[in-house]
C-alpha cells in the first residue's frame, strides 16, 4: 500500500473517507491525501458490499498465532505487574505511585498494536485471496502483483525464485486467456509473461551451471513443455495482431528449449562453466565433435 495507511494522519483520513462512501456523516474537510486514497477506499466500499468468500490458510493462521503469543510472552502482556505494598515502600517511592498505571497502559497500548497487526495481516491474507483472479484493471490487480513481490523477497533461495517466476508466467498466460481481444491489454500481459520466463530461466540455468546438475533444467523442460502447449492455445481464434504477438511468446519458449538442451549437453560431456550470459542465463559451448 505504499505507506499510505502507515501515516495516523492519512489513516484517519482513509476511515473518514471510507465512512461517508458507506452512507456515513460527511466532514467538508479535504486533504491532500484524498486522490491517493481514493483507489483504496474504492476497494473497501465494494469489499463491504461483497465481501470475498475467502478462507485464511491453515498454516498462516497458526504461523500468526505462534508469532501473537511470543511476542505477548516477550512484552509481558497479560501478566499483572508485581506492586509492592504501599505500607511496605520507603516514604521517597511514593511519589513514583503512579508508575504501575503507567506501566498498565503501556502494557495496553502494546496489546492493542498486537491485536492490530493480527487482525491487519488476516485482512490483508483475506483481500490477497481474493485477488487471485484479478486481471489488469481490476482494483485488486495492484494487491496480486505486490503480493508476488512479497513471495519472491521470502524465497530462500535462486532456485526457488526462478521457480517462482515461471509459477508468475503461468498466470500472466491464465490473465491473457481473459484479456484476448483487447489488442493492448493482451500484449501487455504477454509482455510480463515473457519478462517472468527470462527471469525464471536465467535463474535455473545459472542454477544448473553452477552446480553441475541438469536437475534445475528438469524444471525448465516441464515448464516450456506445458506452456507451449498453453500459450499456442491462444492462437485459435485469435485476432491477427493476437497472433502475432502470442507466436512472439512461442518463439521465446523454443529459444529456451535450446538454451536448456545446450546446457544439458554441457554439463553431461563436462565442459567448463560457461563465461558469457544473456537474457536466458549462461550461453553453451558445443561439446567436442559437435556442431
Amino acid at each position: 500500500m505504499d505507506n499510505i495507511l502507515f501515516s495516523r494522519r492519512r489513516a484517519e483520513r482513509f476511515a473518514q473517507l471510507l465512512d461517508e462512501a458507506n452512507g456515513g456523516r460527511r466532514h467538508h474537510v479535504r486533504s491532500r491525501a484524498d486522490g491517493q486514497l481514493a483507489p483504496l477506499v474504492a476497494v473497501g466500499q465494494r469489499l463491504s458490499v461483497d465481501p470475498p468468500a475467502v478462507e485464511v490458510n491453515p498454516d498462516f493462521r497458526t504461523g500468526l498465532r505462534a508469532m501473537l503469543l511470543a511476542t505477548a510472552e516477550r512484552e509481558g502482556l497479560g501478566t499483572p505487574a508485581a506492586v509492592e505494598p504501599a505500607a511496605t515502600r520507603p516514604a521517597a517511592a511514593t511519589r513514583g505511585s503512579l508508575l504501575p498505571a503507567v506501566t498498565a497502559r503501556r502494557a495496553r497500548a502494546r496489546g492493542a498494536i498486537l491485536i492490530g497487526i493480527a487482525a491487519g495481516a488476516i485482512a490483508v491474507s483475506g483481500i490477497s485471496a481474493a485477488s487471485e483472479n484479478a486481471v489488469p484493471g481490476d482494483a485488486l490487480y495492484g494487491m496480486k502483483r505486490s503480493t508476488e513481490r512479497a513471495q519472491l523477497a521470502l524465497a530462500s533461495s535462486d532456485i526457488s525464485r526462478g521457480q517462482l517466476f515461471l509459477d508468475f508466467a503461468r498466470t500472466r498466460l491464465g490473465e491473457a486467456a481473459e484479456l484476448r481481444g483487447d489488442r493492448i491489454g493482451y500484449s501487455a500481459v504477454l509482455d510480463d509473461m515473457d519478462a517472468d520466463t527470462r527471469q525464471g530461466v536465467r535463474l535455473l540455468t545459472a542454477a544448473a551451471v553452477q552446480r553441475a546438475e541438469p536437475a534445475s533444467l528438469d524444471t525448465v523442460n516441464t515448464f516450456v513443455t506445458g506452456q507451449r502447449r498453453a500459450v499456442g492455445n491462444l492462437v485459435d481464434g485469435a485476432t491477427r495482431a493476437d497472433r502475432e504477438r502470442t507466436r512472439r511468446s512461442l518463439e521465446l519458449l523454443d529459444s529456451v528449449r535450446e538454451r536448456s538442451d545446450g546446457l544439458r549437453a554441457a554439463i553431461r560431456c563436462g565442459l567448463p562453466a560457461p563465461t558469457g550470459s544473456d537474457a536466458l542465463g549462461p550461453v553453451p559451448t558445443a561439446c567436442p565433435g559437435t556442431r
